[in-house]
């Protein structure tokens, strides 16, 4: 486990912010150094960086600049978690996956999705930690549970996937984007027969993950949902990280 001190004495190795750390448990990752709103979490296993180790050893922050490495998510540790974490032995490497070995994947990611609903859960901002989840974090959790990394959040996945037309045959494990015209924030994962799974919110949702048809004809959550449609996206890659030190 790492300690404060251990962490200023990697300061003076050569490239300290490229040594790669994993998480022995599940870690939370905030939006800011004060800790008040969830931004993303880490489940064991996960590895990361420390972005600025401080000069100082006398004066402990109270959290550390930390970014993601499987996809390149930037949060805030709280010092005290660094015990969760140890240097890792071998660094993480992202697997090429084709776009056929994605496909032959799907049916699991989507019973990921299944399982997790099945399970008492409710929606959590910043979620990527079972029971509880935000729309993304599903997304990105299930996927990863088949060896798939995608971007964190709504609107970087929609970018990241391939855009299906909406004359086009949508298949089973294609992404669905809500939002505004200029953004998407929020994302599902088609089922078939116009329907998908998403964790949705209290306002507008079902607070917990849960099904809904992309129709007119639904119900108000449904509706609410369909006039929000941007469109659908295709995964046909892995997510590739892109930070470098």
């Amino acid at each position: 486990m790492i300690s404060f001190d251990q962490l200023q004495a990697h300061r003076g190795l050569p490239n300290a912010t490229s040594i790669q750390y994993r998480c022995q448990a599940n870690v939370d990752l905030y939006d800011s150094p004060t800790l008040q709103t969830l931004a993303t979490q880490a489940a064991a296993g996960r590895y990361l960086r420390v972005m600025a180790i401080p000069d100082d050893r006398a004066i402990e922050p109270p959290a550390l600049s930390v970014r993601l490495c499987e996809d390149d998510y930037p949060g805030w540790l709280a010092l005290a978690d660094l015990a969760l974490l140890t240097v890792a032995e071998i660094p993480y490497t992202a697997v090429v996956l084709s776009a056929s070995d994605i496909t032959h994947r799907l049916p699991d990611a989507i019973a990921f999705a299944r399982t997790a609903m099945a399970q008492p859960n409710q929606y959590l901002w910043g979620g990527t930690v079972g029971p509880n989840y935000d729309c993304s974090g599903l997304i990105q959790t299930a996927f990863a549970s088949v060896g798939i990394w995608l971007p964190r959040d709504a609107y970087q996945q929609e970018a990241f996937t391939q855009a299906i037309a909406p004359t086009a045959v949508w298949m089973p494990g294609d992404l669905v984007f809500f939002g505004s015209p200029t953004k998407a924030t929020h994302v599902g994962l088609y089922l078939g027969d116009g329907c998908y799974i998403h964790s949705s919110g209290k306002d507008q949702g079902r607070n917990g993950i849960g099904i809904d048809r992309l129709s007119a004809e639904g119900d108000t959550v449904s509706q609410a949902y369909y006039a929000q449609l941007r469109g659908v996206g295709r995964i046909i890659r892995t997510y590739q990280p892109q930070f470098s030190s």
